[in-house]
């Protein structure tokens, strides 16, 4: 089959059926972060722009006229905003004399979650389709003239594609709760080791010690007024971690309005007010848990909200696992467990290539080392 490759500089472009019988197929788990309507509503709402340095670049393969791939893109010019973090090339390339940026990225903007990037229908030319989107990606990465494209977060399989075509192989980790068929969060507390479920049970009671209330919130249940309540919990905890908060107050009513049924707010409430509170998306088989924020400070209140209610709803839904984010390893003894992430890189200048393969031939190396150490020290009572 002959296929064509073509970029679009808004996601509205895509036709929406067109777009999702790609990223989330019948029969295949679903993740919320590549539908249409989450990446739709990161532009619509100005928070995924040029201005904000992330130019939409989406790469879409074609056959006999009919969309069969997509890819979402973003032309970069800086590293912000990715939790992959490439500032050192950059510094180190700028350095040598060249220009590291402008950079085309495949990647859901401020989100640190797996998912596909090869976005193809199921069938047995998959394979196909996507080394074909993959290769025209590079090409239109040539075009471009930028210094490098970087998929981040990618599943795996696609990046042993991606690494069979001669891209750069990277590996970090993350940490996630792992469903193992538990019917409430007793079961799961049962499977810790003593002293790591004496102390779960302390920051679960403390937390909750000052007279706070915690609510869950999701589909047609969810109003503006939860959104403004959670906005201002973000801005405050973006102000503090980022100077400028990434995504603005139009995105949060965007996703509320198109997808209610996979969205889960967890709220926090003392005294008859909203005091916290934590964002999570719904995907067939996890929990994807993203922004948190308070405006009171109560101890484990954090864990509480982003960590143990994650684990309840997951268990109360059946869902398989818990992705909390990224990094942090004191997630370890909240119950969640090191799980390699991935991310693949073509980089134009052979020179710069050799070297940046060699860093991450080391670093993958360590990477590798700690996801064994950090396994070691899981909280779960050894087995008899």
């Amino acid at each position: 089959m002959s296929f064509t490759v073509r970029a679009v500089q808004t996601i509205e472009d895509v036709p929406t059926t067109a777009w999702n019988r790609c990223a989330n197929p019948a029969g295949r788990p679903s993740n919320p972060f590549v539908d249409h309507a989450f990446l739709l509503a990161l532009e619509k709402s100005g928070s995924v722009t040029a201005r904000t340095g992330w130019q939409p670049f989406h790469v879409v393969l074609e056959a006999a006229g009919e969309i069969c791939g997509a890819m979402p893109a973003y032309l970069k010019n800086h590293s912000r905003g990715e939790y992959v973090f490439d500032q050192s090339w950059a510094e180190a390339y700028q350095r040598a004399g060249g220009r590291y940026y402008p950079k085309l990225q495949s990647s859901v903007p401020f989100t640190p979650v797996t998912g596909p990037r090869l976005l193809t229908p199921d069938g047995a030319d998959a394979p196909d389709r996507k080394r074909a989107l993959l290769t025209g990606a590079t090409h239109v990465a040539e075009q471009l003239g930028v210094s490098s494209l970087h998929l981040t977060f990618l599943e795996c399989a696609e990046c042993e594609l991606a690494t069979e075509l001669g891209l750069l192989q990277r590996m970090d980790q993350q940490f996630h709760f792992v469903n193992e068929g538990y019917g409430a969060f007793d079961d799961f507390l049962a499977e810790l080791a003593s002293k790591k479920r004496k102390n779960v049970k302390r920051e679960r009671r403390d937390a909750l010690a000052n007279g706070i209330d915690v609510e869950w919130v999701t589909g047609s249940d969810l109003a503006e007024r939860h959104w403004d309540a959670f906005f201002e919990f973000y801005m405050d905890t973006g102000n503090r971690k980022w100077g400028s908060p990434y995504l603005n107050r139009q995105f949060f009513s965007l996703i509320g309005e198109a997808m209610p049924e996979r969205i889960l707010l967890v709220l926090a409430r003392r005294a008859g007010r909203y005091v916290a509170g934590a964002l999570n998306f719904i995907g067939s088989e996890a929990l994807y848990g993203r922004n948190w924020g308070a405006i009171e400070d109560h101890p484990f209140l954090h864990f509480e909200l982003c960590y143990y209610q994650a684990i309840d709803f997951a268990i109360a839904r059946k869902l398989a696992r818990v992705e909390a984010g990224a990094q942090g390893a004191h997630k370890i003894a909240r119950g969640y467990v090191p799980a390699p992430t991935y991310s693949a890189h073509w980089i134009r200048d052979s020179g710069f290539r050799s070297a940046v393969a060699r860093y991450l031939k080391e670093e993958t190396r360590q990477v590798k080392a700690e996801i064994d150490y950090l396994a070691e020290h899981a909280p779960f009572r050894a087995a008899d």
